[in-house]
């Protein structure tokens, strides 16, 4: 990747630090043993992808969402967010703003004891009409910056991991890291993570464990 600043900012249980990564990261890893994990984009997965949403009075979740992440969780499932927010790079609003609403979605799944272990965002465009955005960056999907970031720092089985997205780069970036991707086309999040992850070769087993 290439050297740009950044921010780091804890959201859940993980401990607090600071670094520098081309895309934004939200959060710090605890080290523990390899899991496996499930990526997932946020607009068009996660809420419903009405056009550059950064408000909460904006965010409507999809169908399941909410419980696909905490059913992730009691699994044994990394869960990660990785979204563009080009958003930002084209002036409708800012990294505080993605930030504040991340943190508003944190808040929103631990009303239900659920949660996401790290957000990453990028907030470049090719033809940002912000000029500090303005940059051919790894992290904007179809790339996987974003995801081999995550890679990188949390101890992740990339072997059973997937990629939960709503378009083709999504899928593209799920490639280029070498990871299964899947489109979701449904209307019930849980209910197609659940399909997923309950046939081979992803079976998860009755104590939530990899059968």
């Amino acid at each position: 990747m290439g050297h740009a600043s950044s921010i780091l900012t804890s959201l859940e249980h993980a401990d607090r630090s600071s670094g520098s990564r081309e895309c934004r990261q939200q959060s710090t890893p605890l080290r523990v043993e390899r899991r496996r994990a499930v990526f997932l984009d946020r607009d068009g997965v996660l809420n419903l992808d009405t056009g550059f949403v950064s408000r909460p009075v904006d965010f409507q979740w999809v169908q399941g969402a909410r419980e696909a992440i905490r059913w992730l969780n009691e699994s044994g499932f990394y869960v990660f967010v990785a979204t563009n927010q080009s958003g930002v790079a084209r002036g409708y609003f800012t990294e505080n703003d993605v930030v504040s609403l991340h943190r508003w979605i944190e808040a929103e799944l631990a009303r239900i004891g659920a949660y996401i272990d790290a957000f990453r965002y990028c907030p470049h465009h090719e033809q940002a009409v912000l000029p500090q955005y303005r940059k051919e960056c790894n992290c904007r999907k179809p790339r996987a910056g974003m995801i081999t970031d995550l890679l990188a720092a949390f101890p992740v089985d990339r072997a059973r991991s997937i990629v939960i997205g709503d378009s083709e780069r999504d899928l593209q970036a799920a490639h280029e890291a070498g990871i299964p991707g899947f489109k979701f086309t449904g209307t019930d999040l849980k209910a197609f993570v659940q399909e997923i992850l309950t046939r081979p070769p992803f079976s998860v087993g009755a104590a939530g464990l990899f059968a």
